[in-house]
């Protein structure tokens, strides 16, 4: 008999409450397959989950599987999948109704796509949440097109530095707010112009920008509405914008959350593949010291990804 160990919280809390638990083997359905989990990641919305700060959190909903990203093998398909078999490699975003720490997950058919084949798993496993949320806010909600100037707010995080990577991929103008340790990291994802937040005042430097990708919020994101053009757009991963003051500018603001999207993700590996992006991962972990990768997410400042290697 397989066994199947998976993260699941039972109360809202710290780290502690992080258990590990034998949930059942996954049956795969119609289009589905079972992945064979070979990394995880872990992001923030894994630690607000668990500390009961995200969306109407209750304790109705418990218990939790956590985690969003997979990357790994297919074990077993669904009696509708005719284009993979056993082993063959992919990688997912996954919908809220499964944990992707997890030694087995069910993974739907438009959430997957083929893992790039440049990657190994415990990079491939950073890209789907961040880089879905990066190419989602950007160009399905942001628009943004090539020649266009954008400002994105803290481009050397998880979202961060991936939005600066697909933005120069697609020929915008890349400007980028970052920490003073950071500039030459934003330089080298391919910034054009990578402004130090403690020291500079990025309403001094850049100007009618078409799209204000902001993954701060606070008073960075109302500094913001001043360096948007008229007809510009705000796009915010977390507070939505003021609409009063998107009137008073003559622009528009929106929040949103992301997706899973199968057919971005392999759009993404594309360009991936082709050298154009690549995912920085700062730390590993194993899966048994998902604690500890949780606590530095969410108090220290990462560059980048932290992965959870679930396999050997």
């Amino acid at each position: 008999m397989v066994t199947n160990r998976a993260v699941l919280i039972h109360d809202f809390g710290g780290p502690d409450v992080l258990g590990f638990e034998e949930i059942p083997f996954p049956q795969p359905h119609g289009d589905e397959v079972v992945l064979k989990v070979l990394a995880s990641s872990v992001n923030p919305v894994d630690y607000k989950i668990r500390s009961g700060q995200y969306g109407r959190a209750s304790h109705e909903q418990l218990p939790i599987p956590i985690g969003r990203d997979v990357s790994g093998l297919v074990e077993v398909c669904g009696d509708n999948v005719n284009t993979l078999k056993k082993d063959d490699p992919l990688y997912a975003m996954l919908g809220r109704d499964r944990g992707g720490h997890a030694e087995y997950v069910i993974v739907k058919a438009t959430e997957r796509a083929a893992k790039p084949e440049t990657l190994d798993h415990a990079h491939a496993a950073a890209v789907p949440l961040a880089g879905l949320t990066a190419w989602q806010g950007l160009f399905d909600h942001g628009g943004l097109r090539a020649g266009q100037r954008v400002l994105i707010h803290g481009g050397a995080g998880g979202v961060g530095h991936f939005a600066v990577q697909f933005a120069k991929a697609k020929g915008a103008i890349v400007s980028t707010t970052v920490s003073g340790a950071d500039l030459d990291f934003a330089r080298e994802l391919g910034a054009d112009l990578a402004i130090d937040y403690r020291n500079e005042r990025f309403e001094d430097l850049v100007e009618d920008v078409d799209v204000v990708f902001d993954l701060v919020a606070g008073e960075t994101q109302d500094r913001s509405w001043r360096v948007l053009k008229r007809g510009g757009i705000m796009v915010s991963t977390l507070t939505t914008p003021s609409e009063e003051k998107a009137r008073v500018r003559g622009a528009r603001g929106t929040r949103y959350m992301a997706v899973p999207n199968g057919a971005q993700l392999a759009e993404i590996g594309l360009l991936i593949d082709a050298g154009k992006v690549r995912p920085f991962v700062q730390d590993t972990y194993f899966l048994k010291d998902v604690a500890a990768a949780e606590e530095q997410l969410e108090k220290e400042h990462v560059r980048g990804k932290i992965v959870l290697r679930v396999a050997a």
